[in-house]
């Protein structure tokens, strides 16, 4: 029989368990017979064809070209090594593939592993007793515990509920939320039953307990499996830059190489020798290890990050936060510890530190109700974590519960029936008690919601009706506590007849206030004096009194003058959006008292206004502002399932000081692809001058394409890697945030890559070339044979040089503008060992016999090594002045 159609009792026998939940024993027998709580994961693009990829973009395709015209020439002109280049061209496509591809699915897999560090868990009954566990561990017949904010993890038949709803939209596309009971239904199908409850739903509002009758591929979720397939990978803003980057560079090359073939025809050139010379352009001008390098950037990024407790969801989020120009923060637990503890109460008409309040049995009626409503009205839940029974739940709920038993002792007698539940419109909850003296309707809020329910106050004389100069007692009362940075819930109650269920609260008793103190965590100052001088402005955005939001940000150095703009979610609520972008230009400026749906309509607004958006949340009504924003951010130990889904960046400890570390870190990834760029850009004007001299002067080829490949991915490759993999820079919080336009390729960096830097290479190898020629009496216009020792050893000494040039190159694109004595050798141990196989590689090609044959190369002298040498201390020095010219001329 269908489950939703039993009762709640017929429902537990149907699956053999019972309200305390199955055994462990039981439980793990189940598992290994209906096996683990998820879905079979998604069919992916196969390995093999996602890696065929990286032989076929724009990059590859333009080699591919060069190594079909090196074979073509070998058949109409047999016995020139064109053969040879082309087998060496399809090597470099072939290789350079393979190490992308092994890059890319490297960077798959860590992201994938960071991603486990947040598995879903839920709270189920095992044996009557409360324990956390893998959702993944779920079996029919647990008792899972639902409340706000919680996906729900399998199909379960509800056995329990207090106000709860539920979103359904992932599984029947209705938008608004719906209200679920216990009761049995006569509905055919179980998507449509109101006491069901069903996998990859969530929770909006209330909570409830449910049986699970369905896990994994056999819940409706997973009958309908497509819903669980995600849009193809997002293309972030970076990775566009570096596909236009690549065309533009590529179809360059290609239109240099035809140019100058062009031109070569023009002067009578050999028509095989031409095409030599236009292949050999365009292979000295694609930077093949561009696109392994950015991988390899954004993936060691986004594991620094992890270190720093900032887990990436989505890797676009890496280039984003560096460009991030507006952080909207919470306030509790973000800026605040969220460690909560009561430091004041209002009562009867008075003041009372917490200091001085009396033991048990000196209390007054008037501080026992409100202690009552402290110990009762909440959603904590009791878990066995390790053996040890403990609260689990809002801090503020448990800073109040704690304190409310500490007063009244033993609470038997008590019991919770039904509840009105708290969101965010409302600002208060309710529980419905059944207690010694019948039952009570224990409410509690902020003050102006629960104040507007309230017909009498508890003062000094006794019972009171609430007239115009309580309130105004209350209100001052309200405002003293939260100018002094504590967060103030109102409390009432009365007396309900028995069988009666409330649906609202009306004719209450206001018992008193009692304030809240949550202190800033300590790195929060420091961290915003970080964000500050990276040009980066951070608005609180906050649910609580516009009083309490203040008094913590001038305790953490948020604003400073007087003038702040505080402007309360009644006010936004009557603002135009024009009216509200016109009020986010004031320069200090928080949001308070202001509700889900709001803090995503100050998040468009910014946007409007140009801004990069970083957001906060934590609640399942931060979800549309999470995804609203440029970045969305959610808490890892307080934030909701639904939160962390809609999230881009996971903070797993909560702490605003880690989004400053991420922000840092997405600033770093944009700066090292720039040094990669300068750095292998410097080495593409020695690969092409000599071909220039090479048509132009009609002298002997300097460097031959083998040997420029042998720069490009045998020796440049994995310095440029070590580029790729620096540290974030000390001083890149201390410039501002990059326009949103900036382009990756700059003509800032093409100057001093192609004018500068490679222009003092080109000199430095033309130089070691000359040198050899002329030290074996070679003279102008005299023809070397291709296989002379002479000539072999000049390419060799040209080669040699610009590799040299190279080594001092990668200290020097460390940072465009800081001195590299300031780096020193240390910082990044990738450099050192890249610069070693960078040795080991020239050592081969001009040592070993192998490398002689590969490379056309011979070995050279100790005065060839002694020239490279000077010509690189040369260039160091050259640019160092230019650095420090730079340093004293603009600022930084």
């Amino acid at each position: 029989m269908r489950i939703h159609a039993l009762d709640v009792d017929e429902a537990l026998a149907s699956l053999k368990t019972v309200a305390g939940g199955l055994s462990t024993g039981e439980a793990a027998r189940r598992l290994t017979e209906f096996g683990p709580n998820h879905l079979e994961e998604v069919e992916r693009e196969p390995l093999l064809l996602r890696c065929a990829r990286e032989f076929t973009h724009f990059f590859a395709i333009i080699l591919w070209i060069g190594a079909g015209l090196a074979f073509i020439a070998e058949h109409f002109d047999p016995g020139q090594g064109m053969a040879r280049l082309g087998v060496a061209i399809v090597g470099v496509i072939v290789v350079n593939g393979i190490f992308s591809f092994w890059q890319e699915y490297k960077a798959e897999r860590a992201v994938a592993a960071l991603r486990q560090l947040l598995p879903q868990k839920v709270k189920t009954l095992r044996g009557g007793e409360i324990v956390e566990m893998l959702a993944s561990e779920l079996v029919p017949g647990d008792i899972v515990l639902l409340e706000e904010g919680d996906y729900v993890p399998a199909d379960c038949r509800l056995i329990e509920v207090f106000g709860l709803r539920v979103n359904l939209s992932t599984v029947t596309g209705e938008s608004l939320a719906k209200a679920r009971n216990v009761e049995p239904s006569t509905e055919e199908s179980a998507l449509q039953a109101k006491n069901v409850v069903l996998a990859g739903t969530s929770v909006v509002s209330g909570q409830g307990r449910g049986v699970v009758f369905a896990t994994g591929m056999h819940t409706e979720f997973g009958r309908i499996a497509h819903l669980t397939q995600t849009a193809g990978a997002t293309t972030s803003p970076l990775q566009r830059e570096i596909a236009r980057l690549s065309r533009i560079v590529a179809s360059l090359a290609t239109g240099m190489g035809v140019l100058l073939f062009c031109v070569g025809q023009a002067m009578g050139l050999p028509t095989w020798e031409n095409l030599l010379f236009a292949i050999g352009i365009i292979v000295a001008n694609v930077p093949e290890g561009l696109l392994p390098t950015v991988t390899l950037s954004l993936a060691m990024a986004t594991q620094r990050m992890a270190r720093r407790n900032a887990l990436v969801r989505h890797l676009p989020a890496v280039e984003a936060l560096g460009s991030t120009t507006v952080i909207c923060s919470d306030k509790t637990g973000t800026l605040t510890q969220n460690h909560m503890s009561v430091q004041q109460l209002w009562v009867g008409g008075a003041f009372l530190p917490r200091a001085d309040l009396e033991k048990q049995e000196n209390l007054i009626p008037e501080h026992r109700e409100l202690f009552i409503n402290a110990a009762l009205c909440h959603n904590l839940k009791d878990v066995d974590v390790h053996g040890q029974r403990t609260q689990h739940g809002d801090p503020m709920e448990i800073a109040l519960a704690e304190i409310g038993r500490e007063m009244v002792g033993d609470l038997q007698g008590f019991s919770r029936v039904d509840e009105i539940a708290f969101d965010t419109d409302r600002k208060r909850m309710s529980v419905l008690c059944e207690t010694p003296q019948g039952r009570m309707l224990y409410c509690k809020g902020a003050l102006e919601t629960v104040l507007a329910t309230c017909r009498f106050i508890h003062f000094d004389a006794g019972l009171a009706t609430i007239d115009p100069a309580a309130r105004t007692r209350l209100l001052a009362a309200q405002d003293e506590m939260a100018g002094a940075g504590l967060r103030v819930l109102a409390f009432a109650h009365r007396a309900v007849a028995d069988g009666v269920v409330p649906v609202d609260e009306q004719e209450m008793i206001l018992a008193g206030l009692i304030g809240l103190e949550d202190p800033p965590r300590s790195a929060v100052p420091e961290a915003i004096a970080r964000c500050t001088a990276a040009g980066i402005r951070i608005i609180m955005v906050t649910g609580d009194h516009p009083r309490t939001a203040l008094a913590i940000s001038r305790q953490i150095g948020l604003v400073h003058s007087e003038q702040v703009s505080v402007i309360s979610g009644e006010q936004l609520r009557l603002m135009s959006p024009t009216q509200l972008q016109l009020a986010l230009d004031a320069p200090e400026i928080i949001f308070a008292r202001v509700a889900a749906e709001q803090k995503m309509r100050i998040v468009e607004a910014l946007k409007k206004k140009g801004e990069i958006v970083a957001v906060t949340g934590d609640g399942v009504n931060d979800a549309p502002a999470l995804k609203t924003a440029d970045i969305g951010i959610a808490m890892g130990i307080s934030g909701t399932d639904v939160a962390k889904s809609a999230a881009d960046l996971i903070l797993l400890d909560d702490n605003f000081a880690s989004i400053v570390s991420a922000i840092e870190e997405g600033r770093a990834v944009f700066e090292n692809i720039r040094k990669f760029l300068t750095y292998i850009l410097s080495s593409n004007i020695p690969e092409l001058v000599p071909y220039l001299a090479f048509v132009l002067f009609r002298i002997p080829l300097p460097l031959t394409i083998l040997q420029i490949l042998a720069v490009d991915l045998g020796t440049d490759m994995l310095p440029a890697l070590a580029l790729g993999a620096e540290k974030p820079d000390p001083a890149v919080m201390t410039r501002p945030p990059r326009a949103r336009g900036e382009r990756l390729l700059s003509w800032g960096l093409l100057a001093r890559a192609y004018l500068f830097l490679g222009m003092l290479e080109a000199t430095a190898a033309m130089l070691a070339f000359f040198f050899v020629l002329d030290t074996g009496a070679w003279h102008y216009g005299e023809v070397l044979d291709r296989a002379d020792p002479l000539y072999l050893q000049a390419t060799a000494a040209c080669l040699a040089t610009i590799v040299v040039m190279q080594m001092i190159n990668l200290y020097l694109c460390r940072h465009p503008r800081r001195s590299s004595f300031t780096y020193g050798l240390g910082g990044n141990p990738y450099l050192q060992f890249g610069i070693l196989a960078e040795l080991a590689v020239i050592v081969f090609i001009l040592y070993a016999p192998a490398g002689n044959w590969l490379f056309g190369t011979a070995p050279i002298s100790g005065a060839s090594w002694l020239l490279a040498i000077a010509c690189a201390a040369l260039m160091y020095l050259l640019e160092e002045l230019r650095k420090a010219v730079l340093r004293r001329t603009t600022k930084d």
